[in-house]
């Protein structure tokens, strides 16, 4: 699968320096990128219907954040996303709408291209769908067997495909939930606790069997489509290898998504899934979590469609440290709007105040946790100071802009 067009990001004299990041699993800030070779990242993608909500742009935004920091310090990043092209949400909203399943995730992962392409994210190294990684999956599933935890359910009719979750070697080590709270979340997100036959009410779904109306592939396992969790794990593995840097996502993958890959991860190899599992905070609106299920959505391609500039969405959303929970409101895009005027007087101004200071905060705010708000203060700072002086730095105006294309994204 093609992504999106890579955005002309500016070449800055690269600053060693690794950012430090939130890793879920131990709580602690942890520095991220190798002492040699590429950085490797995975990134949860798209279920492609109702694309792009700001909960989504939120997400892929702070991951290019950290991919330009990587950058920065003059690393090289593999950079892998998944698209869950096939999956229940997706049939229902297909079987709901009267459209095709395949034209409408067709038309939804172009819609999150051209998004993507407008907020300047760059696109992943890899950008792979389920469908195409049925293979994959199946291979992963059938070198998981001796292991002793995939098994097929106790379903005479349905005889689908679990993973043993909760006997997994190193299980709970991501989200660390108790087992009364990891029931309670995985039902509400997309598990089947109640599901007969399974050995335990926590182990997930790997391989689904063929259903009469639904999609499915031919597999040793018998015909049928993947499990979500599995998905992810095979194409992280195949396209960046066990023990990559980052498993990243918003914080409601890390149960029970993000956990069951990393387990299904370690049981095929023995290593670690990833090194780092960071996580975006949730976007509201209307006094809940923006969500496809709520229908609380304020998409990206309506507001560009309004005549809304992309690069103030880009500033809304880095104007909220990418780890906290947030509601969207028009006074964000009036500030984002208001802000981004501002820097765009100064471009074509030869006075300007010096820009050390302001490059070294930038840099410093986005290796302290991708702290986008400090960067952008900085920033802000700076023009504030320009506007009252009369020296003439014109290569401050160039070297300050070119920082802020490259390191934040934003095409001033």
């Amino acid at each position: 699968m093609k992504a999106w067009s890579r955005p002309d990001v500016p070449r800055v004299s690269p600053d060693p320096r690794r950012p430090r990041v939130h890793d879920t699993a131990t709580g602690e800030l942890v520095e991220v990128g190798p002492a040699d070779g590429p950085a490797r990242l995975y990134v949860c993608g798209i279920t492609p219907y109702d694309a792009t909500h700001l909960g989504h742009a939120n997400t892929y935004v702070a991951f290019d954040l950290l991919v330009r920091t990587w950058r920065d310090a003059g690393l090289e990043v593999t950079y892998t996303q998944n698209v869950t092209d096939v999956d229940d949400p997706l049939l229902e909203r297909a079987e709901a709408t009267g459209v095709d399943w395949v034209e409408l995730a067709e038309d939804q992962t172009q819609l999150f291209r051209t998004d993507m392409e407008a907020l300047r994210v760059i696109p992943p190294d890899h950008y792979v769908g389920a469908v195409e990684s049925v293979p994959l999956v199946t291979e992963l599933i059938q070198r998981l067997v001796p292991t002793g935890l995939v098994y097929q359910v106790d379903d005479p009719e349905h005889p689908d495909w679990y993973f043993a979750c909760s006997a997994a070697p190193g299980a709970g080590e991501v989200s660390h939930l108790d087992r009364e709270a990891a029931l309670a979340i995985f039902g509400e997100r997309g598990g089947d606790p109640e599901r007969p036959g399974k050995r335990d009410a926590l182990d997930c779904l790997v391989w689904r069997l063929e259903r009469d109306g639904e999609p499915s592939w031919d597999s040793p396992l018998g015909k049928g489509r993947p499990g979500w969790h599995i998905e992810c794990t095979a194409i992280a593995l195949e396209h960046l290898g066990p023990a990559f840097d980052v498993q990243g996502g918003g914080s409601d993958l890390v149960f029970p998504h993000h956990e069951m890959s990393a387990s299904q991860g370690r049981a095929a190899t023995g290593q670690a899934f990833a090194r780092a599992y960071v996580h975006g905070g949730m976007v509201g609106y209307q006094g809940e979590k923006m969500s496809k299920s709520k229908g609380n959505l304020v998409l990206v391609s309506k507001l560009r469609a309004a005549g809304v500039d992309p690069m103030a969405i880009r500033l809304v959303l880095l104007d909220h440290h990418y780890r906290s929970d947030w509601e969207y409101t028009d006074a964000d895009l009036e500030r984002a709007t208001e802000r981004l005027a501002a820097w765009r007087s100064i471009a074509n101004n030869p006075t300007a105040f010096p820009a050390n200071e302001t490059v070294q905060a930038i840099r410093d705010a986005l290796r302290d946790d991708l702290d986008a708000p400090a960067a952008l203060a900085a920033v802000d700072t700076w023009v504030a100071a320009s506007a009252a002086v009369e020296t003439d730095e014109t290569e401050s105006v160039t070297e300050v802009l070119t920082l802020v294309d490259a390191l934040l994204g934003v095409r001033v």
